[in-house]
């Protein structure tokens, strides 16, 4: 079979890829792969068949590459598309597993920061000193950082992100709140206490992991200049207990000189680099037999 690749369209011009994509989708072409459009904007409004109204039927098995969404609006994604004759290769619950740090942070525990977290809708109060106290009372006293259940706010490091001590509360309290203001009706899941880690070095190492195996070590894209060399035995094997197919691990050194799990994520939807060739990447994700 033919490797296919589900990109998210241009909004602009419709029958255009992403331009972020357009580089990803030459090299899918260029490995004699097949290439087809999804509306992202159409999902993220709830509307699935509009999403999808541009795919071809029976296109088979398809890994997606694009923008992220919700595990909600995935699920929605493949339900559609396998009534249309087209299967995602990654399944909605691995997409969340991967995607959502509840899903994947007991699996990396002792390789990434203790974390804790609740559920929380956009917009919600992050609850009252004594709810943030049984929330954080597995933390150490000392630094942390306030995120949701996906993304922080490191750009807002100092009013929606850091927390000089986690046990103070209503200065967590604060942090929080700021954070989930920021993140407006893009807050996913909820909130995300992590204990801070120190890191050395020029930036972190993007690992690209396929059915267990790193596929592609690179750079983060925050620093696309980095050639990081991470240590990745203990990483493989937490990625293999976590069972999904394709996922990145975002690395950086302590210290100590051990490597740490900063993030996971779904591969079809972590950010490649400028400065790494699509090829490298697409020439290691399997053809579906």
């Amino acid at each position: 079979m033919t490797l296919t690749v589900l990109f998210c369209v241009d909004p602009i011009h419709p029958r255009r890829v992403d331009p972020h994509y357009a580089r990803e989708a030459a090299a899918v072409r260029d490995h004699y792969g097949e290439t087809a459009l999804l509306d992202h904007d159409a999902l993220r409004r709830g509307d699935a068949e509009a999403a999808v109204r541009a795919v071809p039927a029976d296109l088979g098995p398809v890994w997606y590459r694009g923008w992220m969404v919700t595990g909600p609006q995935y699920a929605a994604m493949a339900d559609v598309l396998k009534r249309r004759g087209t299967v995602l290769l990654t399944h909605p619950d691995d997409y969340t597993r991967a995607h959502e740090l509840p899903g994947w942070h007991d699996t990396f525990a002792g390789l990434t920061p203790q974390s804790v977290w609740r559920p929380l809708s956009p917009g919600q109060d992050p609850g009252d000193l004594n709810a943030l106290a049984e929330l954080v009372r597995p933390l150490r006293p000392g630094p942390g950082v306030v995120k949701d259940y996906v993304k922080s706010r490191k750009h807002e490091w100092d009013e929606a992100c850091f927390v000089p001590d986690v046990k103070n509360l209503a200065q967590l309290r604060g942090i929080a709140a700021k954070m989930i203001a920021l993140q407006e009706e893009y807050l996913a899941g909820g909130l995300v206490v992590r204990e801070f880690e120190s890191y050395e070095g020029d930036g972190e190492a993007r690992v690209w992991w396929v059915d267990g195996e790193p596929a592609l070590v690179g750079p983060h894209p925050d620093t696309p200049g980095v050639e990081p060399d991470p240590a990745l035995d203990a990483v493989a094997h937490a990625v293999r207990s976590l069972g999904c197919r394709f996922i990145t691990t975002d690395l950086a050194r302590r210290a100590d000189g051990e490597w740490r799990v900063v993030e996971v994520g779904d591969g079809q939807v972590s950010d490649l680099p400028a400065s790494v060739d699509a090829m490298d990447l697409y020439a290691h994700l399997p053809v579906p037999d």
